[in-house]
Parts: C-alpha cells; sequence; structure tokens
C-alpha cells in the first residue's frame, strides 16, 4: 500500500471503552480500511497498570498496521509499551523537558493550543506536531469552526505539521484538508460509524483523494 504523501493524511483516536477486547477489534477493523499515519491512544479513566494492559496490545495493532502509535501523556507507558511517540498536553515546561528527553528517539507532539498565542509558544519548543482540538472534540459532523480557523492560520505560516479535529462524519475530513493542515483526527466518524469502522477509513480516504489540496515538494 502506498502512503499518499502529498495530501492530508488520518489520524484515528482510540474511543473510551470498558472492554478491551472490543476496542482492539475496533482498532484491527478500523486500521485494514486503507491508510492511517498515526493513531493516538488516551488513557482515560484507566490507572497506569491497565493503561500500560491496554496500551501494549494496540501498539502492536497499530504498527503491524503500518502506523505510528501514540500515547497520550505517560511516556513510562509509552516506553514500556514500545510506543512510537508521546502526546503532551500538560504545561509549557513539562513540554519542553519532554521534547528535550525524548526526541529524536520518539516523537513528542503537543496539544492544548486554543488559541494563537498559545499556538505560538508550544511552536517554539519545535514539537514534532501540534494537536488543535480535544480529543472528545467531535461532538458535531462537521469539525469546529475555530479549530479549522487555527489550522488555516498555522500551515499557511509554521513548517511543524498540525492535526486538527474532526468532526463526527467522515466528510469533515474535507474542510479540514482544505485548511492545509497535514493530518485530520477522526474518533466517532469511524469507530461509531453505522457501516462500520473500515468502511469509514476507507470513506475518509477516498474524499482525500478526490478533494484535499495537494502539497508542494
Amino acid at each position: 500500500m502506498t502512503e499518499p504523501d502529498n495530501r492530508c493524511r488520518i489520524v484515528l483516536i482510540v474511543p473510551d471503552d470498558a472492554d478491551a477486547d472490543h476496542q482492539a477489534k475496533l482498532l484491527t477493523e478500523a486500521m485494514s480500511g486503507g491508510d492511517v499515519a498515526s493513531v493516538i491512544l488516551p488513557q482515560y479513566g484507566l490507572d497506569d497498570q491497565a493503561f500500560q494492559k491496554r496500551a501494549e496490545v494496540l501498539v502492536q495493532i497499530i504498527q503491524n498496521a503500518g502506523a505510528a502509535a501514540i500515547i497520550s501523556g505517560d511516556s513510562r507507558v509509552a516506553g514500556r509499551a514500545k510506543a512510537d511517540g508521546l502526546h503532551m498536553s500538560g504545561s509549557l515546561e513539562e513540554l519542553g523537558e519532554t521534547i528535550e528527553k525524548f526526541t529524536p528517539k520518539m516523537i513528542v507532539g503537543a496539544g492544548g493550543a486554543a488559541e494563537r498565542h498559545t499556538a505560538l509558544e508550544i511552536g517554539e519548543l519545535r514539537p514534532d506536531y501540534i494537536f488543535f482540538g480535544r480529543f472528545d472534540g467531535d461532538i458535531k459532523p462537521e469539525a469546529h469552526p475555530k479549530n479549522v480557523a487555527l489550522a488555516e492560520w498555522w500551515a499557511s505560516m509554521i513548517e511543524i505539521p498540525c492535526i486538527t479535529m474532526g468532526g463526527n462524519d467522515a466528510e469533515s475530513v474535507v474542510a479540514v484538508a482544505e485548511s492545509g493542515a497535514e493530518f485530520v483526527a477522526l474518533r466517532d466518524a469511524v469507530f461509531a460509524s453505522g457501516d462500520g469502522p473500515a468502511a469509514a477509513v476507507a470513506k475518509a480516504n477516498a474524499l482525500l483523494d478526490e478533494k484535499a489540496p495537494r502539497f508542494e515538494g
């Protein structure tokens, strides 16, 4: 499978699920649907031990499908589960320390950029990516206009890639791609899709193939 490296690509956010086996099954189905650049695993309400156990299984599924597995917030779990990266959304100080400690061995990305000033402060620390939106921010079919506007502003002037949270409908990938964002994050659009996760990923990729602008170089 060739990776469409000249257009916006999909990042999946694994949804909260009390049933570990069901969560793994949904993720396996999603990964079979086509190109996925990376998958972010939030801890949700799990204690560290339970999260690590989950992460070890899910990281394997993600990496076997050729995507990068990114753990949200816990560097110890990320290390033990042999994940590819860390997503940080705490203080600037914590982000800076994490970047210093783990790059370039691991991908270190940053969330928490709710407005331009904070985004620029985060950008000065040179994370591998910046994330616009919240993991659970896909409450409407379309991506939040504020996040799309931030992505458009950022992509027009900053080289650090951005991931922008989409809506709960696969069609939302088009507006995010048109903003210039390198990646669109999907959660319920894939994992709560009536057609199933694989079909939702396939649909999102088909929309991006057809409608996403191409990056130069």
